[in-house]
């Protein structure tokens, strides 16, 4: 029989493991029931004792040290005289007492280079100094002594749990970056308080967001969202044009992303034996994503058949069915969080009927057009997406699909055209999936294309099966192809997932290579 309930006024009494009472318990505290830690100094001594020594060598610089610090000299020159703070963000309770595996805010990443190698709850601060500049200063929860409870005790910080983390001597070599435990950070931030503006990455951090708030108020000071919203928008637009060495992590992860399609080709026919086919797919990714890299860069999109129609499908818990397509938009975040963003859409039993084909190639002739629209000096970002509707339009007219011409669709006040690809055909792509997002109109959609951006090109057309326009061959039939690009110093845009098959008949080839050598 279960016990009986009791509300939180009913006094509860628990007991240790020695089975003596304890005080009455908050809520907040009965998690801790199940443990039981013995808690006599004999054991605290006895675990105190008797271990190795630490290994305590330091690592080389990291590869990114340089590039970071240069991203935080350019900061610091948009900000003189500012104190600057960029949490890496804090632990996300996914149910009770367990969490979301951590990920660092992409502006921390950007800025300390440290990608997933970084302890909850961390910040970097960059602190005004008076003859001009900042000084980096990385504070977080360092690894604890032996001698401690937090070695063995806490759930949160201790070696036993969450294994042994990096000292701060550790860190600062390998990011260069100067690093204080992260009980300083309070003083730290209340420096010169009143005197020097105090900037912070709002959604990073609701406990780095509580003591910033708490500062200006002490100060007389209004919490401006005004200030850190412009703080936030720097720190995207710094992310736009991307240099060598994130070009070259960038690379890695099309690389790890190409892996990936490859074994979800190979789980093809488990795939189409499997009540939930999509969900076979998508773990083939995943588990790539984790043997590669540091997860999938985002959820990974696997919609056979009809889902292919709605653009962010994610359940995955369909069948994947002979002679359907599936479309597959996937990418891996490696180990320094940058992301690749691939689509491919497939035959599942490795062949496009005729009326699939027509489709297929509709699209990859958007795609080939938005390329070669996105070559030379002056092309802005606008024009990218410009080039995929004008073949879109026309195709459609083509097909007996647009009820009126393709350049009529085309005008401002009609586009009926996009009544079969209603998201955008590009975006910026980096350590987000859709980088910079918070970047302005004029420094984005308007902007001229420069050496080191990275983005996508991604058109598509979606049929959906109880659209009544569209002749009965093609309903049902969703494609989107697409591609990670970047445009070198001589202003040609190149394609980093060149590698992985785009044409209809490179696709059925590459199909059949991977599944017969399977066979």
């Amino acid at each position: 029989m279960g016990a009986m309930a009791t509300d939180e006024s009913t006094p509860t009494t628990s007991t240790t493991d020695e089975g003596s009472a304890t005080e009455e318990q908050s809520l907040a505290e009965r998690g801790s029931n199940r443990s039981q830690r013995p808690d006599s100094m004999a054991f605290r001594d006895f675990m105190s004792q008797h271990w190795a020594p630490r290994d305590t060598s330091l690592p080389e610089e990291n590869a990114s040290a340089p590039w970071a610090k240069a991203r935080r000299e350019r900061l610091s020159e948009a900000f003189a005289g500012e104190r600057l703070v960029i949490p890496a963000g804090d632990l996300k309770v996914r149910s009770n007492d367990t969490d979301y595996a951590f990920r660092p805010h992409s502006a921390f990443s950007h800025m300390t280079g440290t990608g997933a190698k970084v302890e909850p709850g961390a910040v970097l601060v960059l602190h005004p100094l008076e003859e001009g500049g900042h000084e980096a200063i990385l504070y977080f929860h360092p690894c604890a002594s032996r001698d401690t409870d937090e070695f063995f005790a806490d759930s949160r910080y201790g070696e036993f749990w969450v294994g042994a983390r990096p000292t701060l001597e550790y860190m600062q070599a390998a990011t260069g970056i100067r690093t204080a435990h992260i009980d300083e950070l309070g003083d730290a931030l209340a420096k010169d308080a009143g005197q020097v503006t105090l900037r912070v990455v709002r959604e990073a951090s609701e406990t780095v967001n509580a003591q910033v708030a708490e500062i200006r108020s002490q100060v007389g000071q209004a919490d401006s969202a005004e200030l850190d919203n412009a703080f936030a928008e720097a720190l995207s637009e710094a992310r736009l044009i991307k240099d060598e060495w994130e070009l070259e992590q960038m690379c890695l992860a099309v690389d790890a992303t190409a892996d990936g399609f490859a074994d979800m080709i190979r789980s093809l026919p488990r795939a189409r034996e499997h009540h939930r086919g999509e969900r076979v797919l998508e773990g083939a990714f995943g588990a790539r994503a984790r043997e590669e890299g540091n997860d999938v860069g985002y959820e990974t999109i696997a919609a056979a058949g009809n889902h292919a129609n709605t653009l962010h499908w994610t359940d995955n818990d369909g069948t994947v069915r002979d002679g359907d397509l599936v479309l597959i938009d996937a990418g891996i975040e490696v180990d320094s969080l940058y992301t690749a963003d691939i689509t491919r859409t497939l035959p599942i039993n490795g062949r496009f009927s005729p009326a699939q084909r027509r489709v297929y190639d509709a699209v990859l002739k958007a795609c080939e057009a938005s390329l070669a629209a996105a070559h030379g000096r002056g092309v802005k970002f606008r024009d990218i997406h410009a080039a995929a509707m004008e073949v879109i339009a026309h195709e459609l007219e083509d097909m007996g699909i647009l009820p009126i011409s393709a350049g009529e669709s085309l005008q401002p006040d009609s586009q009926l055209h996009r009544r079969w690809m209603v998201h955008g055909t590009s975006h910026h792509l980096g350590l987000d999936v859709h980088d910079c997002a918070q970047a302005r109109r004029e420094m984005y959609l308007d902007a001229e294309l420069q050496p080191g951006m990275c983005f996508t090109i991604e058109p598509g057309l979606y049929f959906h099966e109880d659209d009544l326009i569209v002749p009965e061959e093609y309903r049902g039939i969703g494609v989107r192809i697409e591609d990670d690009v970047y445009i070198t110093e001589d202003y040609r845009a190149v394609r980093m997932s060149e590698d992985i098959p785009r044409t209809a008949d490179e696709v059925e080839a590459w199909m059949a290579g991977i599944l017969d050598a399977d066979a």
